[in-house]
């Protein structure tokens, strides 16, 4: 399987560098590469009895957001040997554009970190991570900060 990449979805904080760390670390014994996945979410307006509405950036506003957020995946992945043709950038809800890049890209598992939310903040916000794991076609590892 050294040709299928391990996907590995982050979003910049402790629990990403942890989980590019272990996938490094399997990557090296499977001899696989690693792909790198950054998803951003737009704002959107909630209203009573509407279904929520995106938030359309200025025009001028989304080619920047866009190529900041290569950037700084680029810089990210650069800083661990990754090369930026290794880094995906996608906007959407990031369960179904990690689940989606797996498709993609035939990524033989999921690697990402989690934050271990808890109680009423993990009620409120969710967790992409368990939403990842319930609904992936391929293995996923969680890889948690402890605080």
């Amino acid at each position: 399987m050294a040709d299928k990449p391990i996907l590995v979805a982050v979003d910049f904080a402790e629990a990403s560098r942890r989980a590019l760390e272990t996938a490094q670390a399997i990557a090296a014994g499977l001899r696989a590469p690693i792909m790198l996945l950054h998803v951003y979410t737009l704002p959107l307006y909630m209203y009573p009895g509407i279904e929520p509405l995106p938030v359309p950036p200025p025009v001028a506003f989304e080619p920047e957001l866009d190529a900041a957020t290569r950037k700084a995946i680029a810089a990210f992945g650069a800083s661990y040997g990754i090369p930026a043709s290794r880094t995906l950038v996608r906007e959407g809800d990031p369960v179904d554009e990690i689940l989606a890049t797996v498709a993609t890209i035939g990524a033989q598992m999921i690697v990402m970190g989690t934050h271990g939310r808890r109680g009423l903040s993990h009620l409120l916000l969710g967790s992409v991570a368990e939403q990842v794991v319930r609904r992936a076609s391929v293995p996923v590892l969680t890889v948690r900060v402890r605080s």
